[in-house]
């Protein structure tokens, strides 16, 4: 019964696990350390990216022509993607459409084609990460559960080897295939919660991107429109 008493740790009950039930285990503890890596990973992308819109918004309202701003950022727009790539994207295309000779029609049609591209880009970049927390919360417990059921299925086989059961015998089996659906349910539950809060700030971001291309638009159009008046009145 000491012997018993002295193996009932944690450690003790991993250790003597079988063969599978250690795999299921190390094959949890191995998602649990990439999904942590990828919420951290991810949520110092999203605070920069949002850190980096806002401070951008400022500048693109507060700035009254759009050029020095464009040249000015043409360094920085590929270095942590974010808004800078949309931005200059569109304004890209504006400087390439808008000949003398053009249609405004036409040059904003453009510019609303290549700012959904840019935008599509940047959907890409806050999604990574994202499926692979999505497996993990929904794989884990199902892993967990099978080194569990294979591991009381381990236990029963061997109590029916001895000649008088008691719980001394059966309990280190039953717990050790306990500890692989623990394992499972913490690598499981933050990523579920992580996948949730990252998807959600990730959209919030998305939305904020298409606003932004909305209000360059109506900045192109203004610029466009005031341009034909402004030649007209000339003519």
């Amino acid at each position: 019964m000491q012997a018993t008493l002295e193996h009932m740790t944690i450690w003790g009950l991993i250790s003597d696990a079988s063969l599978l039930v250690k795999a299921v285990m190390l094959t949890l503890l191995l998602a649990s350390l990439l999904s942590w890596y990828l919420i951290i990973q991810r949520s110092t992308v999203l605070q920069r990216s949002e850190r980096q819109f806002n401070g951008f918004l400022q500048r693109f309202r507060s700035s009254a022509d759009l050029l020095p701003l464009y040249r000015e950022t043409a360094q920085a727009r590929g270095e942590d993607g974010g808004v800078l790539p949309v931005f200059h994207a569109g304004y890209h295309a504006f400087t390439q459409l808008n000949l003398p000779s053009g249609n405004p029609a036409v040059v904003l049609e453009g510019v609303e084609r290549t700012l959904h591209v840019a935008i599509s880009e940047q959907e890409i970049q806050l999604e990574k990460g994202l499926q692979f927390l999505a497996t993990v919360g929904s794989v884990s417990p199902y892993i967990g559960l099978f080194g569990t059921v294979w591991g009381i299925m381990n236990a029963f086989l061997g109590l029916s080897q001895v000649q008088q059961a008691s719980l001394s015998t059966v309990a280190p089996g039953i717990a050790e295939a306990l500890i692989a659906t623990a394992i499972g349910l913490f690598a499981a539950i933050p990523a579920v919660v992580a996948y949730n809060r990252l998807a959600a700030r990730g959209q919030t971001l998305l939305t904020r991107y298409y606003a932004f291309g909305n209000e360059l638009q109506a900045r192109l159009h203004h610029k466009l429109h005031g341009a034909s008046v402004n030649l007209a009145t000339a003519a």
